[in-house]
């Protein structure tokens, strides 16, 4: 009885309103065992909708790619009644999964990128093909011993030459997919033509396959929602001038100023970055846009190698940027009657290099030449002549002894010795870094207008008007005497 009465015990605990609860026994294993797997359904579905949500967020951002979804399904379900229907199955039997591989393997979001791996695995597969299949007539005749040790050589030496050229770097840049496919053909034709009789109709046929696959994608990623890859180089290289003009106002506005908001300079200061993690994705679409064909404004010549010369010069600029946006974050800065000193002439070499950018990122979009170049070009130089001057004049006995002094009187008033302060020599230098770098800026920007120059020269751009220029002019005077 008493063991009976302690398994039913019951704990009460009396509360403040008179009332009592009672506690329920903890559940057993079963019970622990359900708790866990709800907690483990619930992250999983956590996990999934964050999946989802994310997918949405990237399709309502570019669009572009849920098209280029149904692009690659339609162009898949096309293809596939190669497979489906009897009468177009009965011609190319089992060689027409090609036809779907092809089209899986080929399809890219660009048109560039499409053309650029349909033309390398036409080109590379015919050609190890037909050398495949003449190897194999040649050991054919050779004798039934030889046979096998003429296509393992053939194999071997045809296969390290095909490697060895992908790492050739002009290869490797336009022709290292079609290095790979032909690596792949003459192996697959070497090696299955040692058992096959036909092997002539089969190379026929898998061919015949693979340019069905190939000519179907050219045909959905140009007539559908064509993604130009020559087009999104041009966007890229003008946006990316957008940023960097943001990034110097930022910079200099926020050094100058006592009052800027860091949270506005945070997300100025993601342009350069942007710029200087742009590269990669430059030299990509560079090189699929030369496998175009003449589309909107850019003909088949067009001179895409010109366009990484410009993202060069940004980066170049983008470097200098981000050491100007490190002398803020700086531990040691330079006096406020120093920075009020090269406050504005500072701040009218920035003005001036941002108007140069702008003026250029015009001349992109429209794809015209600008006859007000070299105006603002001027002005920039003569800003920075004039900050140079500041520089050279700067008094800087009477700065250090106000420092001195200034320092002194804080070091006694707060009982810290004067050694832990920073001299101040050493707070003059972030403000000559920050000076030395407008300057180097300028420059750099001046290295960025002969690319786009060149660009002009090359591309043809259009010639802009003799009047737009006369109007603009006393605008552009009456900001420089401001």
């Amino acid at each position: 009885m008493a063991k009976k009465a302690s398994s039913r015990l019951e704990w009460r605990i009396n509360v403040p309103d008179g009332a009592s609860k009672v506690l329920e026994p903890e559940s057993g294993a079963v019970g622990k065992i359900w708790v866990g797997l709800k907690g483990c359904m619930g992250i999983i579905v956590l996990k999934v909708w964050r999946v989802l949500e994310n997918a949405w967020h990237i399709g309502v951002a570019d669009p572009r790619k849920v098209i280029h979804c149904i692009k690659v399904g339609l162009a898949l379900s096309i293809v596939s009644l190669f497979y489906y229907m009897r009468p177009l199955y009965d011609d190319f039997g089992g060689n027409a999964m090609w036809a779907v591989m092809t089209v899986v393997v080929v399809f890219e979001y660009t048109v560039g990128a499409t053309f650029y791996k349909c033309i390398n695995r036409v080109i590379a597969t015919f050609l190890a093909g037909a050398l495949g299949v003449g190897i194999h007539l040649v050991a054919e005749q050779s004798g039934d011993q030889l046979k096998p040790i003429i296509l393992g050589i053939s194999v071997f030496l045809f296969a390290s030459a095909a490697t060895f050229s992908r790492f050739i770097p002009s290869v490797k840049a336009r022709f290292d997919y079609g290095a790979m496919i032909f690596i792949l053909t003459f192996s697959l034709v070497s090696v299955s033509g040692y058992r096959v009789v036909e092997l002539f109709e089969l190379a026929h046929l898998r061919l015949s396959t693979i340019a069905i696959g190939t000519s179907l994608c050219i045909l959905v990623t140009m007539l559908f929602c064509p993604v130009w890859a020559g087009c999104e180089l041009h966007h890229l290289i003008h946006q990316n001038m957008e940023k960097l003009a943001d990034s110097l106002d930022g910079c200099v506005t926020e050094y100058f100023k006592e009052n800027g908001s860091e949270k506005d300079l945070n997300k100025k200061m993601q342009g350069y970055k942007c710029v200087l993690n742009s590269k990669a994705a430059e030299e990509s679409m560079a090189n699929f846009a030369r496998w175009e064909p003449t589309h909107g404004r850019f003909n088949f010549r067009h001179p895409w190698k010109q366009y990484l010369k410009i993202g060069a010069s940004l980066r170049n600029c983008a470097y200098c940027i981000e050491t100007l946006n490190s002398c803020i974050s700086s531990e040691i800065q330079a006096p406020p009657c120093l920075r009020k000193h090269f406050s504005n002439k500072c701040m009218k070499a920035s003005s001036y290099s941002i108007n140069v950018l702008k003026e250029l990122v015009i001349t992109i979009v429209k794809m015209k030449k600008s006859s007000n170049i070299d105006v603002k070009v001027a002005e920039m130089n003569f800003a920075v002549e004039e900050l140079v001057d500041a520089l050279k004049s700067l008094p800087t006995t009477h700065f250090i002894a106000t420092t001195t002094g200034e320092e002194s009187t804080k070091a006694k008033a707060e009982g810290v010795e004067g050694s832990e302060h920073p001299s101040p020599i050493m707070k003059v230098l972030p403000l000559v870094k920050v000076v030395s770098m407008m300057v180097e800026i300028a420059t750099r920007i001046g290295g960025v207008v002969n690319a786009v120059e060149e660009l002009a020269r090359l591309a043809e751009f259009k010639a802009a008007k003799d009047g737009k220029p006369k109007q603009n002019q006393p605008t552009d005077k009456l900001v420089a005497d401001h």
